[in-house]
């Protein structure tokens, strides 16, 4: 505890501490970001939320371990600073400058004047090289890569929106029909149009992007630049590490558990759950986190020497790692041996030998997560046991998305489980602006809440009805002279996509490229790929589409009404100027 925790007074401290174990339900000894308005408040100190970001924002670009929580001790010494009458200048002193951490004047829209924002040199290098690997031999990016990890070239190539399109794409394949993407001779409007499409896509597909805007992207913001990549590249990173998708997983089941907790854990604790699998196979000690517990590399080398291909299988080439390393007495160069072992299995992704000794928790779980996508070396167990049918919908999928771009905090990976303690609910209240009593829990149909804000949204507060939506879409249609009509949001045409497609001409003329479009006798891929392109130009347009082009295909009247309603949203926006 340093001088300034130690200038608090007894009672004080005695205060804080009871606010704090209020706060920290599971005795973890932490709290989260999003937990820190609510602390404040129980230590009977009130300050506004974006303030309440702000200190979030900088602390964490001094948290050595990037475990992104908060103890108690540096929970008082932030309170001791906020107590003070100098908050900005003492709160600077307080985040120290630490090697790889920058700072740079924040000058978005969300920053107020003169505040500065750090980001992690160790992260842009990672980034970058990663993404130089993923793009490599893509050709609408010759432009941009390779990017020099060295330099600042990241924060100029995510301007024209190409980059960001790409890489959501490799995260969820699909996603974004990239004919769509503005590829030829960019113009400061063409490359707008990307990064909204961008944007809107990174929505769809879960990630935070509130208070961030095209404009930030053109400008290269560092921090926001690199939380967006971040979160992108997660997503595709644990794409995999679910039960669900990947049966192979069940093998980590021990003996006395019950299969669903074992479906409940997020991808990161399976993650973990699958390194100690191996582990306990090598006769090693397990880990329990992705920082202080592989700083010396040894787990690393037994994970490699487990899960390294053993050429029992046809056309598998065996590849034994070098232990010899393992005994090296220096840390970093240890680190170093046991890199060289990764890149002979070409995963030498994410870490270098001082992130792995400064046991950088981000880029440590980024560098596993790709190992586990590589080399699993899992195989389903032989005994009958059944999976439950515990997978996503669409549906509940499109809402988890949803929940988490809004920046809900802890991170929604299973839609029911992790809102059985009200938490999320709670939160999703604040951010459709309904007045939240946080001493009370309230309990809602999840499934709903997305489909209300949408509705709330078009009608000024006002859920209105389907039958609205269904005679606006149908007079604009025909103020545009399209010959689409709907009748429903069960009406079959719109599997074809075509009333959307002209409802979006309609709205922004020349936004479709009816080239692009398939009429007449439509084949099923006829259907999916206007259903593709539909969506596709809608988050081009500015409209947020949390829908999925089978959600139009196979004509889900739920969806369907969502994405006729963002849009009317986005035709009245218009109307008024």
């Amino acid at each position: 505890m340093d001088s300034k925790v130690t200038q608090i007074s007894r009672e004080d401290l005695e205060e804080l501490r009871e606010a704090f174990n209020k706060i920290d339900i599971d005795n973890s000894g932490y709290v989260s970001d999003f937990e820190l308005q609510e602390l404040f408040r129980e230590a009977s100190f009130h300050i506004p939320g974006y303030k309440v970001r702000e200190i979030v924002e900088k602390f964490m670009a001094g948290d050595t371990n990037k475990d992104e929580k908060i103890s108690f001790e540096e929970f008082v010494a932030i309170y001791q600073e906020m107590r003070s009458k100098e908050v900005r200048e003492t709160f600077r002193k307080c985040i120290s400058r630490r090697d790889g951490i920058r700072s740079f004047g924040g000058t978005s829209k969300i920053s107020s004047e003169g505040t500065q924002h750090s980001y992690s040199d160790e992260e842009k290098v990672a980034f970058v090289n990663w993404i130089n690997k993923a793009l490599a031999d893509d050709p609408d990016c010759k432009h941009l890569i390779p990017m020099d990890p060295e330099t600042d070239s990241l924060f100029k190539s995510v301007k024209d929106g190409i980059l960001l399109c790409k890489m959501i794409n490799l995260s969820q394949s699909d996603t974004i029909d990239e004919r769509v993407i503005n590829t030829k001779k960019c113009t400061p409007f063409t490359m707008t149009e990307n990064l909204v499409l961008a944007l809107n896509s990174a929505s769809a597909i879960g990630c935070t992007v509130v208070n961030i805007d095209a404009q930030d992207m053109k400008a290269g913001t560092p921090h926001l630049v690199l939380g967006l990549l971040w979160q992108i590249i997660k997503i595709g990173l644990f794409a995999d590490i679910e039960i669900s998708r990947n049966e192979a997983l069940i093998a980590l089941l021990d003996e006395s558990e019950d299969l669903e907790h074992l479906m409940s854990m997020s991808p990161e604790d399976l993650l973990l759950r699958w390194v100690n699998y191996h582990l306990k196979a090598a006769g090693w000690e397990p880990i329990r986190n992705f920082s202080d517990d592989i700083k010396d590399s040894r787990a690393y080398f037994h994970l490699l020497n487990q899960i390294s291909p053993k050429g029992d299988v046809d056309d598998e080439m065996r590849i034994d790692i070098d232990m010899s390393g393992f005994n090296e007495r220096d840390d970093e160069r240890r680190a170093e041996l046991m890199l060289k072992q990764a890149e002979r299995l070409d995963c030498r992704q994410f870490v270098t030998p001082n992130d792995v000794v400064a046991g950088n928790h981000k880029l440590n779980m980024a560098f596993v997560a790709n190992l586990f996508n590589m080399y699993p070396a899992l195989n389903r167990p032989a005994s009958n046991v059944n999976v439950p049918n515990m997978g996503e919908t669409r549906e509940t999928r499109t809402f988890r998305n949803w929940m988490n771009s809004l920046g809900v905090s802890p991170h929604v990976n299973h839609l029911y489980s992790d809102l059985h303690d009200g938490l999320i609910i709670l939160q999703l209240y604040e951010r459709i602006q309904v007045p939240v009593n946080w001493t009370r829990f309230i309990t809602m149909n999840n499934s709903c809440r997305y489909t209300l804000k949408v509705l709330s949204d078009i009608g000024d507060g006002e859920k209105v009805s389907d039958q609205v939506i269904i005679d606006w879409v149908n007079n604009t249609l025909k103020q545009g002279q399209k010959d689409s009509y709907i009748n429903s949001f069960k009406d079959k045409s719109i599997s074809t996509s075509l009333p959307v497609i002209d409802l979006i001409d309609t709205i922004v003329p020349k936004a479709i490229k009816y080239e692009m479009v398939k009429t007449g006798e439509l084949t099923p891929e006829d259907r999916l790929n206007n259903a593709k392109y539909a969506i596709s130009v809608a988050r081009k347009i500015g409209v947020r589409v949390y829908a999925l082009p089978d959600d139009l295909v196979e004509v889900n009247p739920k969806m369907v009404m969502t994405v006729f309603a963002c849009l009317m949203g986005r035709g009245l926006k218009k109307a008024d100027g």
